[in-house]
């Protein structure tokens, strides 16, 4: 019998496949809550044989249509009766200046970005309400919901307007016990974003030492942050540990939004 932080709850993961939403679903799974990822292409090949074994169910689902969205909540409910965590992974970046951003790259950001996540929290609490247990909700932010970019103007007015949506649903919901957090995490190595982003380099290498080099502690280590380190923060944010957090955003950023870091030596 599988026991751990999560035994018995049922959490639902958006952008389960790959990085970030992909180590998160893992982590809660070997904690003992039955998982349900949501992902737009959930690379069934990479992941079938490990999701099978821990008992994570694997739903295509673009986060964007609500319809579609509300359909994972449902199937998660009736299958194990209850829905108790929800994690808004799915995401995507956008490196435009504004000058060059149009209407449709405008609705791919905040769709993705932001009203997904909405929904994610309308349907979830929804059930969470209903069931009368409360439940926990973490946002997947970004340094970018800290501070505002200079280099992803619409990818950052996406986050700042997650964490106002945090902090907002915090306070609605407070009352239902449902407690809705977010972290907000800086340069993380393998997810799809990120290697998007490096792929579209002129210099891989180069820009993986620039990404080091913008977070202070990630210059230190000489790493990224790894989605794994993202995970273990989620977990303690859904568990009972963090029973009294909400409206938290936490940065995991290796100290990217502290301000300027001290020049090397």
């Amino acid at each position: 019998m599988t026991t751990g932080r999560l035994t018995g709850r049922t959490a639902v993961v958006t952008g389960g496949a790959s990085g970030i939403g992909r180590a998160t679903a893992i982590l809660l799974a070997r904690q003992g809550a039955s998982v349900f990822t949501a992902d737009f292409s959930p690379l069934r090949d990479e992941n079938n044989e490990l999701y099978s074994q821990l008992g994570i169910e694997q739903l295509q689902c673009d986060v964007r249509v609500e319809s579609q969205l509300a359909g994972v909540f449902d199937l998660a409910a009736q299958t194990s009766g209850r829905i108790d965590v929800l994690v808004n992974n799915a995401g995507i970046g956008m490196v435009k200046q504004i000058q060059d951003v149009t209407e449709a790259d405008w609705d791919a950001c905040l769709d993705t970005n932001l009203k997904a996540a909405f929904f994610g929290c309308k349907h979830a609490i929804r059930y969470m309400v209903a069931d009368g247990r409360g439940g926990a909700i973490v946002n997947v932010s970004s340094n970018a919901g800290l501070l505002p970019r200079s280099h992803d103007p619409v990818y950052s007015i996406s986050k700042l307007a997650l964490s106002g949506l945090t902090k907002s649903l915090a306070l609605c919901h407070s009352k239902d016990r449902i407690r809705v957090n977010a972290v907000c995490p800086g340069p993380v190595g393998g997810t799809r974003m990120i290697e998007a982003e490096l792929d579209a380099s002129d210099d891989r290498d180069l820009a993986v030492q620039r990404l080091i080099a913008a977070s202070p502690l990630a210059r230190a280590f000489g790493r990224m942050i790894t989605p794994e380190e993202i995970a273990q923060a989620v977990l303690y944010l859904v568990s009972d540990a963090a029973i009294m957090l909400t409206g938290t955003l936490l940065a995991i950023d290796g100290g990217k939004s502290l301000g300027v870091p001290p020049q090397p030596e």
